[in-house]
């Protein structure tokens, strides 16, 4: 099997997209079912420490082990019709039970993640270092959605994220351990700085500590030298995304945009083309 993945450069980045389909299907039900999780654990928690009586309300689904269903109607799903996009297209973006219109997020995301995978075997092949970078990309993935619809960046994930790359720093895989723990304390270190600057500044909070932990964990990933790329490449994305929101919404009011989406997307960046990047942009500054 081995020889024949290697025989075949392109078969490796083929497969690494199906299995992305499937990570993708399950990367949503981690979108849609952590928070609410989260939300009751939450008020569970609270609950006791003020020795109140347990909330009435029923718990919220698991993650792993519950069935998908329809939110509408409860239907539950039969096997065909949780293929990754294929059961999309064949029920045409509708409930087989109610008809209501499935959101478009899960085709979206499987089809974003079979792409991410693709994309981290193209560039890592086969072995520990592409794994590594698939369980990484798969993280931004779930985060950049439960942040983009909540604005919220569940300590679960970027915590995990941080610590797994502070241990994979000891082989080391893709930064040393000093990088790492240099890297891990920069990236917390920039942004609560300019959090506590803008607030001084304007008396408002412009971002929320999850944004600190999950820089952080790039930096834990990716090493102190890569941050500036990352920090640039995310500013760029949330300017350009913002203003194109801004200018489509027409009761002229601000709101708050999620950062989460913008790091995890220049991390994956800095993750794939980063050395690329850097390694142009300084030659281009020699020549210049």
């Amino acid at each position: 099997m081995l020889e024949l993945l290697q025989s075949n450069p392109s078969l490796p980045i083929i497969l690494a997209g199906v299995l992305g389909l499937f990570v993708g299907s399950f990367l949503n039900v981690v979108i849609l079912r952590m928070p609410p999780r989260m939300d009751f654990d939450w008020k569970t928690q609270s609950r006791e420490m003020l020795e109140l009586p347990p909330d009435p309300a029923p718990k919220p689904p698991g993650i792993a082990l519950s069935r998908s269903r329809c939110p509408k109607c409860g239907y539950q799903l039969r096997a065909w019709e949780n293929i990754p996009v294929l059961s999309y297209l064949l029920l045409r973006g509708k409930c087989a039970n109610c008809k209501t219109p499935i959101s478009l997020q899960y085709p979206a995301v499987e089809l974003l993640t079979a792409v991410v995978s693709a994309v981290v075997v193209w560039r890592f092949g086969l072995g520990f270092e592409a794994l590594a970078a698939l369980v990484m990309s798969w993280m931004l993935i779930a985060m950049s959605g439960i942040d983009a619809w909540t604005k919220l960046l569940p300590d679960d994930l970027t915590l995990s994220l941080l610590w797994l790359g502070l241990l994979l720093s000891m082989v080391p895989l893709f930064v040393s351990p000093q990088q790492a723990i240099l890297g891990a304390a920069c990236g917390y270190g920039v942004l609560w700085s300019v959090f506590h600057l803008f607030k001084l500044l304007t008396g408002k909070e412009g971002m929320g500590f999850g944004d600190f932990k999950l820089l952080a964990a790039l930096g834990a990933w990716l090493g102190p030298g890569q941050l500036p790329l990352v920090i640039i490449l995310s500013a760029l994305l949330g300017i350009i995304v913002g203003g194109l929101w801004l200018a489509l919404k027409r009761n002229g009011k601000s709101e708050p945009i999620p950062f989460g989406p913008f790091l995890a997307a220049a991390g994956f960046v800095a993750l794939i083309f980063g050395n690329d990047i850097i390694g142009a942009y300084l030659s281009y500054a020699k020549l210049g």
